[in-house]
């Protein structure tokens, strides 16, 4: 059917009508659709990593206390504990975020040079292919060769945040009391070492020597850690 100029019209002139209606009807036009559709932001925490944990610490070396990370070897027949292999993620170019486990090359040394007190110097060698954030104290935990694990606590120095690039390294330092005593004293077998604001745990081999046996992780013989710091 042909429609006319008059019928096209008044075919429009219902259909503003009808729209009219339906608008006065619904009334405010942030109804229930416009406000369902809003979502508030929600904030997400980081893991407590081992910085958060109150039974462990880390310790800072190379530019705290004139102590510099040791490589595998001291030149003394020292040892040092394996680490981990260092990640060959792809994130070359993304926004700097914390030093994962998985991109750290972790390895420990005796940098013990006192009669009296011990250092074990654990390295932290960024190998993540991309720059991360290193701040706070490491997870650590010693266990003897008896399966015991010894407390230890974090020394007073204050944290210090840094950017570790790839192919950087950042430390920390457990000073422990020697053992003098002639006996075999207690050995520790593993150090049990979390990266700060991580939750995955290294295990490395202890590669210093043996602590006293009149409770080693007493207050009058302190097993410390430093905060991690970046080795200059």
């Amino acid at each position: 059917m042909k429609l006319t100029h008059a019928t096209k019209s008044l075919l429009a002139g219902l259909t503003l009508v009808s729209t009219l209606s339906l608008t006065a009807c619904n009334g405010d036009t942030t109804g229930a659709n416009a406000t369902s559709s809003a979502s508030p932001s929600s904030a997400t925490t980081g893991g407590n990593g081992g910085s958060d944990k109150p039974s462990s610490g880390s310790s800072t070396a190379g530019t705290t206390g004139g102590t510099t990370a040791g490589n595998t070897s001291d030149g003394s027949g020292k040892s040092s504990g394996e680490g981990t292999t260092a990640g060959t993620g792809s994130n070359t170019g993304k926004s700097t975020g914390i030093c994962r486990s998985d991109e750290l090359e972790i390895s420990a040394v005796d940098n013990t040079i006192d009669k009296s007190e011990g250092i074990v110097t654990v390295q932290f060698k960024n190998g993540g292919r991309r720059d991360c954030t290193i701040n706070g104290f490491a997870g650590v935990d010693l266990k003897t060769a008896a399966g015991d694990t010894l407390s230890v606590a974090r020394n007073g120095d204050k944290p210090v945040r840094a950017v570790i690039k790839d192919g950087e390294s950042a430390a920390f330092n457990i000073t422990f009391p020697v053992n003098n005593s002639g006996g075999s004293g207690v050995r520790v077998a593993k150090i049990l070492v979390t990266p700060p604001n991580e939750t995955k745990t290294v295990t490395l081999t202890w590669p210093a020597g043996t602590l006293p046996v009149d409770n080693p992780d007493s207050p009058n013989r302190p097993l410390q850690i430093s905060p991690v710091g970046k080795v200059g």
